[in-house]
This record gives structure tokens, C-alpha cells and sequence, in this order.
């Protein structure tokens, strides 16, 4: 007997005529048959709406008083290709008496096995149907009592199967429990199962691969066998790799459900469902896995750089780009570029062969599936040794002495340098500070010079100078004269103005005349080539820049002598009459001078000079007397110069020329 239909429609005995024949259009609910209280639908293979025949035999069964019939459901179409399962065989009992028992029966070797069992008699007989009359048979692979009774419920012996029957048998209920079964009770050894399935979501084939949409509401369901052990039977839910579960169960059922949102950490995890029954001796365990594919859109986008995305100019950089996501991403590089997005190329890589800082700037990675998109951008550092250093003056590299200045050095670098500033001092660099100013509160001239700003990193160095020049208005402005101040009529005199200044000076000069200045000429020299008394008197140079005005004064004195004509020994009694102290030794260099001369002097020129130093002052005049010897023969002379005598003492000077001729 094919006890799966009976046990599954709750099938009642009733009679049914040999044979019944029913028409009926796909799609439509046939009425009841016979027993079957359940509506039965007819649907056939390729949704046609046609008439059907449905024919059930009535065939005997040699074991009265039980009849079995095996009813064939005959789908007719001759239009369609109808394959083996478009025939199927069920087998009813079709008398009214009958038993009701599980298709298949399942144990754990050491344990017991509870199977449920119902049956009906005919009415005539209930009334004798008592519990303490009623006596249950159990048999094996046969219906012979004597070759395969395997229990008997009032008669226990060895070699029969150790039970009891827990159901009432005057309620029709044989439910009976046998302990300690084995191998050799059945003709497959038993083992415990589980079976792992989803609401609404389709398994794969035999991967057992469930995929979702991250989002979704997934339930996995878990049922096991209601198998007898003490105590009951658990189930346990685990996944690889490990996350938080939480379950909820139907402890009565053997059911536990799973339910949970799906997302992408769920994605590739294995959920089990593991069956424990607790045995005296050892543990019995089952479990069935599934995993669960979630489609999510990409996350975790990042780029990596190799070697770094800070890299030295001129190296070469590669950038790429991953990313989660199910299904799997496409890569498309871009960078912006004048405010906009410039796509480069596509892939999860991005190669420069020998970069340069035209490529530094932000690089975007997207990643993109048809659930989604998300980028990921990366900076890209070019670094680089110092170029284009420079230094810069605040207000100026000229500054006016004392002001205050900043020099300011800068670079174009990467990564940043380190500023040293040095100053040139005695043919060696003289270290000063660091940093990237150098500030002067008060410069002045001693701080006059080179200096120098050296940039640096790690990649190089470069160095940049300026000169720092002070200005500052004349000073120190003199006048010299050649060959003096103090000089002799007809002479040529030069006058030379110098001044310290910067930037430098212009030179003017003036003469005071009437009270008034007189503006001469410029330039740094003033030249007489004849001097001549108007000469005399006080001149000025003006030294004079931007910053600033010095004069500088000198008073040329321009000396000059009167002729007259006395005779030789007037001079000497004149010299004797004035120089009383000193006659005697200006006689004696005269006539020292006319023997080494040897000259016949028949008259004695005299000039006398008069200079006058300062007209406010009474004591500052002096007399001399220039003296000329002529000689007659020649016609020629020479001139003698006498300086008016102190109260103490008289000096007499003489001046030779080249023109007296020596006889």
C-alpha cells in the first residue's frame, strides 16, 4: 500500500463503485470522489482548456478482508507530448477497513522512533472494538504473522522490537513507540535530516544558492523530523563566516526560522542548520546550509597608489581603484579640469610612466553596477626639489639707512623647504637664521651686503642672493685745493668736493659775491687756470641726492707783490732801520748768495707784498719784499721774497729761478 496520498488528503474508507468516469475542462474543481473529501483540480500541461477523461479500476486484493484499489488518473490530450509524470498512481484503501501510516519512517540508530498510526473498521465491528480487547500487530517486509510479526502488543518476546503502543486503539489510534532501534531494523541505515528552505525566494538548482537584493527581507525556514529522543531534539542556526543571528522557533515542530534584511555583509555567508538529539551515549547531529548572493551597489570604493600618492617628479605612479558590490563594478577614471570632470579612461587601473606636475591634481575612481554608483578620490602629490627661489625685498633692496626691511625668500617645492639665510663676511658664508624672513628694525651701513636664501628638502636645494644696498644722505662733505688754499697770483688752482652718499651725489658750486650767493658750475671739481685777485674770497660745494644736502667751505687766498725800484743800499738801510735783530743775518745770506751767483748788480728791484688776511683784524697783516736780480748781460732776473719780521725774529726766504745764469 502507497500510503503518502492517504495520509496526506486524511483519506476516510468508503466504498467505491468499480468504475467511475468523470469529464471535466482544465482549470475546473471536480467534485468530490467517493472518499476524497478534498476538491481535486485538474491541470494539464500546457494550460489548454480541454475535455478530460478521469477513469478509476477497482481491483481486488487477494487479503480479504481488506480491498486495495489503485486508481489511474489518465490525462488525455492526444495534442500534447505527455511525459511519465502526466500518469500518476495513487493507491487508496477503498474498503472500510483501513490503516493510515506514514510514508517514510526515520530513526536514530540507539534511540526510538514514534510512529503515528490511525485506522478504521467496519461499523458492525466497533461495538466489540475495546481497549482491553484490541490487541496491535506489528509486521516487517510481509504479511505472514508467523515469518514477520516484529510486535505484539500483549506478548513481548527477545526477539520482537522493544515498544509500546501509546494510542488509544479504542479510539482507532495506533501510535506506538519502539525503543532502541538499530540497522537491522530497516533495510537502509536511518539518518537524521534536515531540510533548509525560503519563503518565496528560489533556490538554485543544486547550489543551494539563494541570491537577494540588499534591502529585501529574507526568512529561512528550518524543520527537522520529529524523532523520539530524551531529552527533545534542538536546532541551531550558525553561519560562515560569523555574524549576530537572531532566530525564532517552533520548538513544538522542530521549526526555527531566521529572518533578517539582507545586506552586503550577508553577502557569501553559509547559514546551517544544525539538529542535535541527545542520546545516552553520544550526540546524533544534521544540518543543511545555504548561502545567501547579495546584489548591493558598490561600497568600500577606494584607490590605492604605488609607490605613494606623494611620488617624486619624473617617477613612474600607478592608481588603483576597488570596490564591493554584486555584481561586480566597471572602473572609469576622471580628474577635474578647469572646474569640470574629465573622463581619462576605463578600468580599475591608471598608469603614468614618468609623471610630472602637470598631473598632480584630484583623480576620481567611479564604480558602478546596475544597483548603483560611488566614487572614490585620491589626491596626487607631485614632489619635487626647490625651483624658482627668489627673495624679495620690503620696501626695497635700496632702503634708506635706518628704516626698517624684510627680505623675504620664497620657492616653488614639494614638499615644503627649510629656509637658511647667510651673509658674506670675509670671503666666508656667515650663517645668520632660519626661516623664511630676515627683518632688519634699524638697518644701517654695516649691514651693507650679499645676502643669501638657501631652499631646501629632502629632494635638493637651491639658493637665491639679492644685494642689500644702503641709502643714507651726504656726509662727511669736504673741500681740497691744489696745490693750496693759500696761492700765488697766476697760479692755477684746483678745488676737489667729495661726500659720502648713496645714492651718489650732485656736486655745485657757489661763491659768496655781495652778500649773495653766486652759483658757478657742478661737478665734483672747480679749476682756475690763471688765478688772479677777483678769485679770492670764500667758495661753497653742495653735495646733494635724494636722501639729503651737505656744504663744505674753503677760502682761497690769493697772494700777490708791488715792485719798486731802490738802490741796494737803501734796501739795506731799510732792513737795518725795521730789522734791527736780524740785519746782520740777512746781510750775510745776501752776500752768501751774490758770491755763489757772481753776478754784477748795478740795481735791486724790490716788490713789496702786501697780503691781507682778514679785514677785521689789524694784526693779521704781513709784509714782504720780492727781490729781482737782473743781469744786465742777460737780461735777465731773479726774484727774492722776504716775510715781514716777527717782534722777535725776521726770516729772510729766498726763491731761485732757473733763469739766472751763473758766471
Amino acid at each position: 500500500m502507497d500510503s503518502t496520498l492517504a495520509h496526506k488528503l486524511h483519506i476516510p474508507l468508503k466504498p467505491l463503485p468499480h468504475h467511475i468516469t468523470v469529464h471535466a475542462l482544465n482549470g475546473q474543481k471536480l467534485p468530490a470522489i467517493s472518499h476524497i473529501t478534498e476538491d481535486i483540480t485538474l491541470i494539464t500541461p500546457g494550460n489548454h482548456s480541454q475535455s478530460t477523461t478521469i477513469s478509476i479500476h477497482i481491483l481486488d486484493s487477494p487479503l480479504a478482508p481488506i480491498v486495495l484499489c489503485h486508481p489511474w488518473l489518465l490525462l488525455h490530450n492526444p495534442k500534447i507530448d505527455w511525459s511519465s509524470n502526466s500518469i500518476l498512481s495513487w493507491s487508496v484503501c477503498c474498503r472500510e477497513f483501513s490503516i493510515s501510516l506514514p510514508q517514510n519512517i526515520q530513526a536514530l540508530s540507539g534511540s526510538c522512533v514514534i510512529i503515528k498510526c490511525r485506522f478504521e473498521i467496519q461499523k458492525q465491528y466497533e461495538k466489540d472494538l475495546t481497549e482491553k480487547a484490541a490487541t496491535g500487530l506489528w509486521l516487517k517486509d510481509g504479511v505472514k504473522i508467523d515469518t514477520h510479526l516484529v510486535f505484539n502488543s500483549k506478548d513481548t518476546k527477545p526477539n520482537h522490537l522493544n515498544g509500546k503502543i501509546t494510542g488509544k486503539l479504542h479510539e482507532k489510534n495506533c501510535t506506538t513507540i519502539f525503543y532502541n532501534v538499530s540497522s537491522k531494523h530497516t533495510d537502509s541505515p536511518p539518518k537524521p535530516t534536515v531540510q533548509l528552505y525560503v519563503d518565496q525566494k528560489k533556490v538554485k538548482d543544486q547550489e543551494e544558492v539563494l541570491e537577494v537584493l540588499e534591502g529585501s527581507s529574507v526568512s529561512l525556514h528550518c524543520s527537522a523530523e520529529t524523532l523520539c529522543s530524551s531529552p527533545p531534539p534542538t536546532l541551531t542556526w550558525s553561519s560562515t563566516p560569523r555574524i549576530p543571528l537572531s532566530e525564532s522557533s517552533r520548538r513544538e515542530e522542530l521549526i526555527s526560522d531566521l529572518n533578517f534584511t539582507a545586506t552586503h555583509r550577508q553577502h557569501r555567508v553559509t547559514f546551517t542548520c544544525t539538529i542535535t538529539y541527545q542520546l545516552q551515549h553520544q550526540n546524533k547531529t544534521a544540518q543543511d546550509n545555504i548561502t545567501v548572493h547579495v546584489q548591493y551597489s558598490p561600497k568600500n570604493t577606494s584607490v590605492s597608489v604605488l609607490p605613494s600618492s606623494s611620488v617624486l617628479e619624473g617617477s613612474s605612479v600607478t592608481l588603483i581603484c576597488s570596490s564591493e558590490a554584486n555584481p561586480a563594478v566597471n572602473y572609469t577614471w576622471s580628474r577635474e579640469s578647469e572646474g569640470q570632470m574629465k573622463q581619462l579612461k576605463t578600468g580599475d587601473t591608471l598608469t603614468f610612466a614618468r609623471i610630472d606636475l602637470k598631473h598632480r591634481g584630484l583623480y576620481y575612481c567611479t564604480a558602478q553596477n546596475q544597483h548603483g554608483t560611488q566614487n572614490s578620490p585620491v589626491m596626487l602629490d607631485i614632489q619635487y626639489a626647490p625651483k624658482n627661489t627668489s627673495v624679495s625685498v620690503l620696501p626695497s633692496s635700496s632702503v634708506l639707512e635706518g628704516s626698517s626691511v624684510t627680505l623675504t625668500c620664497s620657492s616653488e617645492a614639494n614638499p615644503a623647504v627649510n629656509y637658511t639665510w647667510s651673509r658674506e663676511s670675509e670671503g666666508q658664508m656667515k650663517q645668520l637664521q632660519t626661516g623664511d624672513t630676515l627683518t632688519f628694525g634699524r638697518i644701517d651701513l654695516k649691514q651693507r651686503g650679499w645676502y643669501h636664501c638657501t631652499a631646501q628638502n629632502q629632494h635638493g636645494t637651491q639658493n637665491s642672493s639679492v644685494m642689500l644696498d644702503i641709502q643714507y644722505a651726504p656726509k662727511n662733505t669736504s673741500v681740497s685745493v691744489l696745490p693750496s688754499s693759500s696761492v700765488l697770483e697766476g697760479s692755477s688752482v684746483t678745488l676737489t668736493c667729495s661726500s659720502e652718499a648713496n645714492p651718489a651725489v650732485n656736486y655745485t658750486w657757489s661763491r659768496e659775491s655781495e652778500g649773495q650767493m653766486e652759483q658757478l658750475q657742478t661737478g665734483d671739481t672747480l679749476t682756475f687756470g690763471r688765478i688772479d685777485l677777483k678769485h679770492r674770497g670764500w667758495y661753497y660745494c653742495t653735495a646733494q641726492n635724494q636722501h639729503g644736502t651737505q656744504n663744505s667751505s674753503v677760502m682761497l687766498d690769493i697772494q700777490y707783490c708791488q715792485q719798486v725800484t731802490v738802490s741796494f743800499l737803501i734796501i739795506l738801510s731799510l732792513i737795518l732801520v725795521h730789522f734791527a735783530l736780524t740785519v746782520g743775518l740777512a746781510l750775510h745770506k745776501i752776500r752768501q748768495l751774490s758770491s755763489k751767483l757772481k753776478v754784477g748788480l748795478h740795481r735791486l728791484i724790490v716788490d713789496k707784498v702786501m697780503q691781507h688776511e682778514d679785514d677785521d683784524d689789524d694784526d693779521g697783516v704781513e709784509e714782504c719784499f720780492c727781490f729781482q736780480a737782473q743781469n744786465e748781460a742777460a737780461g735777465t732776473y731773479s726774484s727774492l721774497q722776504l716775510s715781514a719780521p716777527s717782534a722777535e725774529y725776521d726770516t729772510l726766504n729766498i726763491m731761485g729761478s732757473d733763469t739766472i745764469n751763473n758766471k
